[in-house]
Order: C-alpha cells, then structure tokens, then sequence
C-alpha cells in the first residue's frame, strides 16, 4: 500500500530503512516525558508498508530500526512474513500491535511502551526482546515459536480484571532462554504447555494477583534447563503441575505467599533439583504430591506450613538435618498419616549412612500410625512402644527384664513360697524362681515346685503375665526390624 502524504518524519524513516540505518526521534526532543508532537509521530501503517514493501538500496540491507517515536494507529501484521530486522526501541504505542500468525525475524520492542500486544501462533527466527517495556494491557504469545531468546527482563505488564490473563505464554516454544529477571506483572501469568530449550529465568520477578486462579500458572511446563525463581516475590497460587525440569528449579530467596491455600502446587512434577531454601518461610500449603525429584534441597524452615508429600520420591535429601525437624514437616501433612512420606526420609537417610536418624524416623512412623488404629490395636501397639520401642530400642527389653527380675527376686527372697510336694522341692532360688515366671519357654524347675500366697501368688500372675507380653512384643519387634532389612 502506497503512502501519498507522508509526514517529515515518516519520509526520513523511510529513507533510513532502505539504508538499515536508525532514526532516532529523541535527539531533536531530548527524550522529555510528556513531548510526544508531530515531529516524533509515525502512522501504524507506514510501518507496515515498509516491512511489507519498503524501498531497497543495492548492497544494503533494509531494516526498521525507530527509536523515540510516538506510533499511532495499529501496526497490523497478522499472517505477514516480515524478512526485515524490526528494532522500535523506547517507542509509544497508541494501540496494541496485532502479530497474530506473522513470521519475523528478530524484533525488538526494547524500552517501550504499549497498552498490549497480541501475536499468537506468530514465529521468529531469531530473538524478541521486550525488555523494560511497560504494558498496560494483556500480552498473548500462545503457541508462539520463538527462534532465538525470549527477553522481558525489567518489563512490567499490568492488566484490568477484565483482561483476564495478563501475560499468556500457553504452548510457547523457545529454542534458547525465556529470560525474564526483575519482570514485574500484576495479573495472572500462564505458560501451560510451554516447552522451552535453555532455561527459565525470573529472578527477582515480582509477580500478583487478586484473582482466584494460579498467578503463575505452568502445568506441563517442560524445561530443558533451569528454572529460576531466586528472590522472587508471588503473592499467589504458583502451579506447576505436571511440569518437567531437567535442571534446577530454584525457589531460594523467593517469598511465595498464599495464606490459607496452596502457595506452591509441583506435584505429578518430574524435576531434577528443587531448591527450597532460605529467604522469607512459604506462607501456604506445599504440594509435593506424586512428583520425582533427583535432589530436594529443603531446609525446615522454609516450609514452616501444611505440606502434601503423598508419593513424593526423590533420591537425596539435602541439607542434613536432625531427624526430629524433618519429622516435624512431616507432621503437618494434610494427608494425614502418609506411610510413604517416612520411608522416602528412611531411605535418604540410610543413603548417607546415618542410622540413628533412620531409626527415628521409622518409631515415628510406628507412633503416627498408632493413632490411626482402634483402641485396642493403639493399647498393644503402646505396649511395644513402651517395652521394646517396636523394635528399634532392643537394649530396652533387657532394662525391663533386670528390673523385674530385680523385683521379684528381692520379693521372694525375703519371703520364700511354701513347697508344693515337702521334701521333694529342690533348694529354693528367689533368682531362678522369678526367671522361670518371667521366660515363658525356659524352665529351670522352680515355678513347678513352689506355690505363694497372697500378695506374693498375685505378684507371681503379674510377672508371668508381664513376661508374656515381653516376649511376644520382643518377637514382634524383632520380626519387623529382619523384615526391614
């Protein structure tokens, strides 16, 4: 389309971009803020008669390289291919470009300002950059194939309620980084489906929403690289289910805040390091459930909140901390008792070849499943505690056994039981006699010769019941330590 009345500017953009050469509209204003006039105006459709059918000069390379321009109207290229390098640095738009299915090949919208962009299904072949540019509307790059790196860096994107999704990246591929440290969005941000080659870099984002959905919201997210959320502030719901991260995924330093709901949802979640320390404590729930993670760096007091480990698996477990603090995180599960959740903190300690805290943690487990029992089944599980510690205190039983032999020997031997057959008992032992009350499979021939009254046949019933219980709690301890090995 042919433009018959350009303005002086438009004619000088239009000379330069034969050129390649950059028209920078600030040096005749000074850049100063409010100074938009018609000297730095360009018309929408200027620009897209010069990417579709701009002049050439021989040997030179045409390219729209503006800067400092006011560009009224909307620049629309939906389903355009666009061979020409588009840099529109620390420019104004009055209206959101239109991008939808255009095929470009390396644009620059650095330090601008626009009230939105909308370029789904569009292509590049080499970067878009966005950084520190402020939009004022909704951003939409879904199903987008980025060639290069994807740059918002420092942007900061802000959207009414009623624009919903302020930043939508659903089914993005980028062939490098989505880089994007300090982005400051106040909205919901989605990247459902998203698959990206290098890594995820948000940084010191800070990231909002009122609304009810997920303020970052990444299910299925698939990262080749990293994605880093150090020193981040989310003040929402961040959803990652079902994503996969191959490398790190960094919460160290971040503040994730969602009283009273999930703060970070990463379950069904395949990741190769889930870094959750230091900085502020997550304020929510942690859902963990169902994900595999290689190495889960979790200090304690990080997560200070409800969590859901429900078959959470990872392999190392880092830092080392005493058993009784991670013990306490597993107290707050809202799953209740989850049997799976303690044997994964066995095993990571078993890994590392401390025993004791592995041992803690499976009496724990003993004890938190005690309470999901019926009376009876809490009474005889409290007797195993109490006599052998479910088999994890050994040494425990022979305490009981020396204080009741100490018992009853001391009983006995100062009143000794009469003879059942005089003359034909052997000599009395109050030590032996207490023993044979007490082991209910040895006899040394004691019980069987002497009969006590009174308080002491009744003190008599309580060893040989005593000693019972011992023995089928010391066997039922022992049976389920073998089994563990």
């Amino acid at each position: 389309m042919e433009i018959n009345d350009p303005t002086p500017a438009e004619r000088r953009l239009r000379r330069a971009f034969a050129m390649g050469a950059e028209v920078d509209f600030r040096d005749e204003s000074g850049d100063t803020a409010g100074r938009w006039g018609p000297e730095r105006t360009v018309r929408a459709r200027v620009l897209r008669t010069l990417l579709l059918d701009g002049p050439r000069e021989p040997g030179e390379t045409a390219a729209l390289k503006l800067r400092g321009a006011r560009i009224t109207g909307t620049l629309d290229l939906r389903d355009a291919t666009v061979e020409n390098v588009v840099h529109l640095t620390h420019c104004r738009f009055d209206d959101a470009p239109l991008l939808d299915g255009a095929h470009l090949r390396y644009v620059s919208l650095r330090d601008s300002e626009l009230p939105g962009l909308m370029a789904t299904r569009a292509r590049t072949d080499g970067n878009l950059r966005m950084t520190r540019c402020r939009f004022d509307g909704p951003v939409r790059l879904d199903g987008a194939r980025i060639g290069g790196v994807l740059l918002l860096d420092s942007a900061e994107l802000t959207a009414g309620e009623a624009a919903g999704t302020t930043l939508r990246l659903n089914h993005l591929a980028v062939a490098d980084d989505l880089y994007a440290p300090g982005l400051s969005v106040r909205g919901p941000v989605r990247l459902d489906g998203a698959d990206v080659a290098g890594s995820v870099d948000l940084t010191g984002a800070r990231l909002e929403s009122a609304g009810p959905e997920a303020v970052l919201h990444a299910q299925s997210l698939a990262v080749a690289g990293d994605v880093l959320l150090r020193e981040a502030r989310v003040t929402g719901r961040t959803d990652l289910r079902g994503a996969r991260v191959a490398g790190r995924l960094d919460l160290s330093y971040a503040d994730l805040s969602h009283p009273g709901r999930t703060a970070l949802r990463a379950s069904s979640a395949t990741i190769g390091e889930l870094w959750l320390r230091a900085g502020p404590a997550v304020r929510g729930t942690v859902n963990l459930r169902r994900s595999q993670i290689d190495v889960l760096f979790l200090n304690s007091e990080k997560v200070t909140g409800e969590v859901l480990f429900n078959s959470l698996g990872y392999t190392s477990l880092t830092p080392h901390e005493p058993a009784e603090r991670r013990l306490a995180l597993l107290e707050r599960d809202g799953d209740g008792y989850v049997p799976h959740a303690y044997e994964q903190l066995t095993a990571a300690y078993r890994r590392i070849g401390d025993d004791h805290a592995a041992r803690l943690v499976q009496l724990a487990r003993q004890r938190r499943h005690r309470r999901t029992l019926p009376w009876y089944g809490r009474l005889w599980g409290f007797a195993q505690d109490v006599t052998v510690g479910y088999g994890f205190r050994p040494l425990r039983a022979a305490g009981w056994l020396l204080s009741l032999l100490a018992i009853g020997s001391v009983a006995y031997a100062l009143h000794h039981p009469q003879p059942l057959k005089a003359g034909e008992a052997p000599p009395f032992s109050p030590v032996f006699y207490t023993l044979d009350l007490l082991l209910p499979v040895i006899s040394f021939g004691q019980e069987s010769a002497f009969a006590p009254r009174g308080w002491y046949q009744a003190l008599a019933y309580a060893l040989v019941l005593t000693g019972w219980i011992l023995a089928t709690t010391v066997v039922a301890g022992v049976t389920r330590a073998v089994s563990r090995q």
